[in-house]
């Protein structure tokens, strides 16, 4: 048996055992943006009157509309916005793409429903630019077709089913749910390159990130459909939506920075343990 002392800087790296205190700081702000997600609560706020209510007086044509739309925005999105994001995040982006989208939900206010299937590709275009500033802030590459995927879930981590169960649409379930789409996704986009046609695979995954999606398009619509909103009321509610899936943005890529450091297993019975 060898008596030579083995140079510490020789043994295999391994991963911390438990989080430091900012990163435990880190997750709990995340936990907090991921499980309470807020859209309804705000839109509430700015107009005074319960979303969730005046939803569900949405004439039946409009939900085929917003579904429509949802999916129209979504794959606009992942063709467009994440070309074009290749370059070091900007300070100043965040306020930007809220500027943006505020100016873009002044349509929305100003026309109503009928505008919502050139509005909403736009708005969410704009998202999506956003949530790739700050998937690159968290430290992701934005040229890998996962990572390109994980902002697109965001969409579909930002929404409430309206289950009972929060177990049913918690974040970590939705991320089960879109798992292995995501990862034939990605494999499909990483041999074809930019996405320029419609697989059967790319399709089944923003339907399913469409199916949440449509939900707080639901309460924007709603939002945007009172009389007295009009254009101003339009762009206002635009910046909260924005907002709603910046912070979901945040939150999500905070834990994926957390799992890259300390993997899956200790970052996500972290997170377990945060929600209680």
């Amino acid at each position: 048996m060898s008596l030579v002392p083995t140079r510490i800087d020789a043994l295999p790296h391994t991963r911390a055992s438990k989080l430091t205190p900012d990163d435990l700081a880190a997750l709990r702000r995340a936990v907090r943006m991921l499980e309470h997600p807020s859209l309804a609560a705000r839109l509430t706020s700015l107009v005074g009157r319960p979303i969730d209510i005046i939803g569900q007086m949405l004439p039946s044509s409009a939900s085929q509309m917003i579904a429509a739309a949802a999916s129209l925005g979504l794959q606009a999105a992942l063709k467009v916005a994440l070309r074009t994001m290749r370059g070091p995040a900007q300070p100043h982006s965040r306020l930007l793409h809220k500027t943006m989208a505020a100016a873009s939900g002044a349509a929305g206010g100003a026309f109503g429903l009928a505008a919502l299937p050139v509005e909403l590709p736009v708005s969410t275009v704009i998202m999506l630019r956003s949530i790739a500033d700050i998937a690159h802030s968290e430290g992701e590459d934005l040229s890998d077709p996962e990572v390109a995927l994980s902002c697109m879930q965001v969409f579909a981590l930002g929404a409430r089913t309206g289950s009972v169960d929060m177990s049913e649409s918690g974040y970590l379930a939705v991320r089960v749910v879109l798992a292995t789409t995501m990862t034939e996704a990605a494999r499909y986009i990483a041999e074809r390159g930019v996405v320029k046609d419609s697989g059967p695979v790319l399709i089944r995954f923003i339907a399913q990130v469409a199916a949440r999606f449509g939900v707080v398009v639901s309460q924007k619509v709603a939002a945007q459909a009172l009389p007295f909103v009009g254009a101003l009321g339009g762009a206002a509610v635009n910046y909260a939506f924005i907002e709603h899936f910046q912070d979901v943005a945040r939150g999500h890529f905070t834990v994926r920075r957390l799992e890259r450091v300390y993997g899956k297993d200790l970052v996500l019975a972290e997170y377990r343990r945060l929600v209680g």
